[in-house]
């Protein structure tokens, strides 16, 4: 397998480093994070005008890239600079429209490219613990068109999102597999209430609530009822660029880690010298580098046609990412000693986003069961 990168992919990973380096210093991304609006729009512009969105849709879809490895270049270079635009709900809802979309519904995918729309993707519930097919928003079919019933918790950006991705169960039990629906929900749509906080590793999220929200019948994405196999590709998608950008954000403990030791004095002597922070940092370097190869292996998995081979490389990267994340996140701040504790400071937002994306669409423990739960149901269909 080439691991080099094409000539594009170097070009926008370059174009995008120094983008971020120059217009989103830690000062300028710290106060977006905290802002009102939770993100900048005019950065979220800009990305779209440097191609940073389209560059994770195919060209069928209006893009010039959508593979594997194009997510986890743009979003690596997203971790290393913390960026809390809404590009991961971009990535999902448009691998959802792209897989299951009528032809009308593909339109939208024009809008989100180009950085009009801010998608989000309105899935997980107060009790599902990361559980795919946990579903308890119900939707009704009434007329020619749809009533919703429920809410979502946790959804990213949520406030200023224009449009939804929302699952629905349209028939079976709560934890079936079937019987989910997929829905895309205009942001105005009557009685729907968006409720915001601020995120705990900056910008912000949303509940959900759905009072009765009446959709029309192109509201509905895919087959009724058969939203499951849809919902895991977006989510698939997701979960390779929280990979990607957890391995940007390691990089960057790890260089501020580096300079640190290179730089600070104990008793008159660079704190580097010191045999046993050697030790700690090169292994601390040999884990990154698995990280790398965790997402580099679930970037040439994602685009294969093999659901469990897909599947099981994703989860394997998630586990590694979570388990390695929140070492990086700790020894990076063990080494720099009690600075490494001051807000002020980059490294501790490196590390409490580490933690968080742990968190985010599956932790360690969720995924790890997963892989072995998708080498089972592979090894059943060997012997079959």
């Amino acid at each position: 397998m080439n691991f080099e990168h094409t000539e594009d992919r170097r070009m926008l990973a370059d174009s995008l480093n120094r983008f971020i380096s120059e217009q989103y210093a830690f000062d300028a991304r710290d106060r977006i994070a905290k802002s009102e609006h939770g993100f900048s729009k005019e950065i979220f512009q800009q990305f779209a005008e440097l191609g940073v969105i389209g560059a994770l849709f195919s060209e069928a879809d209006g893009g010039f890239g959508g593979g594997g490895f194009d997510i986890a270049v743009v979003f690596e270079a997203l971790g290393r600079g913390l960026v809390v635009e809404p590009l991961l709900g971009a990535v999902m809802v448009g691998e959802a429209i792209s897989a299951a979309g009528t032809d009308a519904q593909k339109e939208k995918l024009a809008d989100i490219i180009n950085g009009v729309t801010v998608a989000a993707f309105a899935h997980d519930e107060a009790d599902t613990h990361y559980e795919r097919t946990r579903v308890a928003t119900k939707a009704e079919r009434i007329g020619d068109g749809w009533v919703l019933q429920g809410a979502k918790a946790v959804v990213p950006q949520g406030e200023q999102a224009d449009l939804f991705l929302v699952s629905a169960r349209t028939s079976g039990n709560v934890d079936d597999e079937a019987g989910i629906s997929l829905f895309l929900v205009p942001a105005k749509t009557a009685g729907l209430t968006v409720r915001g906080c601020p995120a705990i590793d900056g910008g912000r999220v949303a509940e959900l609530s759905f009072d009765g929200v009446k959709l029309g019948a192109d509201a509905l994405l895919g087959a009724e009822g058969q939203g499951h196999a849809t919902l895991e590709r977006a989510i698939g998608r997701g979960v390779l660029a929280l990979c990607a950008e957890a391995l940007g954000a390691m990089e960057a403990a790890k260089a501020a880690t580096l300079d640190y030791l290179r730089t600070r004095k104990q008793f008159g002597t660079l704190i580097g010298s010191f045999q046993a922070l050697q030790h700690r940092m090169a292994d601390l370097l040999l884990e990154i580098e698995q990280a790398r190869s965790a997402v580099i292996n679930a970037s040439a998995a994602i685009d294969t046609g093999d659901r469990v081979t897909r599947e099981r490389a994703l989860s394997a990267a998630k586990f590694s990412i979570g388990r390695i994340g929140a070492l990086v996140a700790q020894e990076s701040i063990q080494m720099h000693g009690g600075i490494g504790m001051t807000w002020e400071l980059p490294l501790p937002h490196y590390a409490k986003r580490l933690v968080m994306i742990d968190h985010q669409l599956g932790d360690e423990d969720h995924h790890l069961q997963r892989y072995i739960a998708l080498g089972k149901e592979s090894g059943k269909e060997v012997a079959a």
